[in-house]
């Protein structure tokens, strides 16, 4: 009979135990593609749609696209209900924020 996933980490060291749990979390911290940070906000493409004032299958383009203008992304994101933050992190040079990026002019 084969085991749980709960009993094969209880057998592991706690190291090793830890490690997984940290990757896992960097794992679940990672959104690939818009479609999945729509799900995980909950929103419909027809609720991202109305907030972008666009029809549904714009919304289907965007989140097949590949390559978005920041502008774009912003708005998606925030139609979502996020924020988007724009990091760049430069060797020697630490982590930096970017800020005014995909901002539309007045």
């Amino acid at each position: 009979m084969g085991r749980t996933m709960d009993e094969v980490m209880a057998a592991m060291p706690a190291e090793r135990r830890a490690r997984i749990q940290a990757r896992a979390a960097e794992m679940k911290a990672e959104v690939e593609g818009l479609k999945a940070l729509r799900l995980l906000a909950d929103r419909s493409q027809e609720q991202i749609a109305q907030a972008l004032g666009v029809k549904q299958p714009a919304v289907l383009k965007i989140e097949r696209q590949t390559d978005l203008y920041l502008s774009t992304l912003r708005r998606f994101v925030e139609a979502a209900g996020g924020t988007l933050e724009l990091r760049v992190e430069l060797p020697g040079k630490g982590v930096m924020h970017l800020t005014g990026m995909g901002e539309l002019a007045p």
